[in-house]
């Protein structure tokens, strides 16, 4: 049993991602938290901060660490953040002498948003591919049946006839617009966190920009200057593109669900879903999904935009929020366009008269 739609065991076979969910998993997060303790005493190493080979003896190591899940949550439990007792296990690891050379100069919050950027750097090129398919099956769509007359509404009331190429269109060019967005959004997420205790990398001395850059090479991660610790905007704009792209595919989903009501009856579905009282009934589930999804980000936004507001040089209350919000906005979001791809390649105008 679980609290969760999206990994639930009976309706994750409506709101399930498991390639997406995979990146947020218990070992998916830790390896990230490896990667990034592994390339920093390299990048120490090269730069002289740690001695080369010690740093290159504990980069063997930490990678295939053995962790101790059960003491990583009860030292949660009681610190609010796992990384101390992830240091304390990897420093166990490589034992005593080259200990002291982990986490040198690093922060909490260096090693748990390093290692998002490093899952959402995968994750952002499979939404997009996701949102390219299902701009191309529209695409084909708009080719196939788009000279279709259908009655434009406005305000839930017949209009004029319009070609069906009109509300296609109008699913369409939202999606290739999101498309476009994305890649500032991958660059403001896609960085390395790297300041130590308060942001100054005050124990690297003047190494500590040689190291950070380095460390974002070898991760494949930009470069910043300045930890962005408290500054969530980066955080806050990739929620903000999650909830445009669901809403427009809940826009899309709403209006295919009213075209295929039975009076109505514009569209065709190639599925529906069954009914246990009325046998006859096709249900427009994925068009439902659509809307529930969209509706679903549009509420969880808010929270990411209240997890903005950091105190001073860390806030362990707005950065647990994002926690719990972002993750779940990411699989809506994957739900949603997987969903989307099925029911557009399943939809049909349908010509009258």
């Amino acid at each position: 049993m679980t609290v969760s739609p999206f990994d639930h065991p009976i309706l994750s076979g409506l709101l399930g991602d498991a390639e997406l969910a995979g990146f947020f998993s218990t070992e998916a997060e830790l390896d990230a938290m490896l990667r990034f303790e592994a390339a920093l005493a390299e990048a120490e190493g090269a730069e002289g901060v740690i001695p080369l080979d010690a740093a290159k003896a504990v980069a063997a190591v930490l990678p295939r660490a053995a962790l101790h899940h059960a003491a990583l949550r009860e030292a949660t439990r009681r610190d609010g953040v796992i990384v101390p007792e992830l240091v304390r296990q990897l420093r166990a690891a490589v034992g005593e002498e080259l200990g002291r050379h982990v986490h040198v100069g690093a922060t909490s919050q260096d090693v748990i948003d390093t290692g998002l950027a490093l899952r959402l750097a995968e994750v952002l090129p499979i939404l997009d591919t996701r949102l390219a398919a299902v701009v191309a099956t529209l695409d084909a769509l708009d080719t196939r049946d788009g000279k279709i007359k259908t009655m434009g509404h406005t305000r839930m009331q017949a209009a004029i006839p319009v070609p069906a190429s009109r509300k296609i269109l109008s699913w369409r060019d939202p999606l290739a617009r999101h498309r476009e967005r994305l890649a500032a959004v991958c660059a403001d997420v896609e960085i390395l966190h790297f300041g130590g205790a308060a942001g100054t990398l005050e124990k690297l001395g003047d190494k500590g920009e040689a190291v950070g850059r380095r460390l974002a090479a070898s991760l494949g991660l930009a470069y910043i200057p300045r930890p962005r610790h408290t500054e969530r905007d980066g955080i806050a704009a990739l929620a903000s593109w999650l909830s445009l792209v669901t809403g427009s595919l809940g826009k899309m989903g709403q209006d295919v669900a009213l075209l295929a009501q039975n009076e109505v009856a514009e569209v065709k579905l190639a599925g529906g879903g069954g009914s246990s009282a009325m046998p006859h009934k096709a249900n427009p589930v994925g068009a439902e999904v659509l809307v529930t999804l969209a509706r679903f980000n549009a509420t969880l936004l808010s929270g990411m935009h209240q997890a903005l507001v950091h105190e001073n040089e860390r806030s362990g209350a707005a950065w647990t929020l994002e926690w719990m919000l972002l993750p779940q906005m990411i699989l809506a979001t994957g739900v949603a366009l997987r969903t989307a791809a099925t029911l557009i390649d399943g939809l049909t105008f349908v010509r009258k008269g």
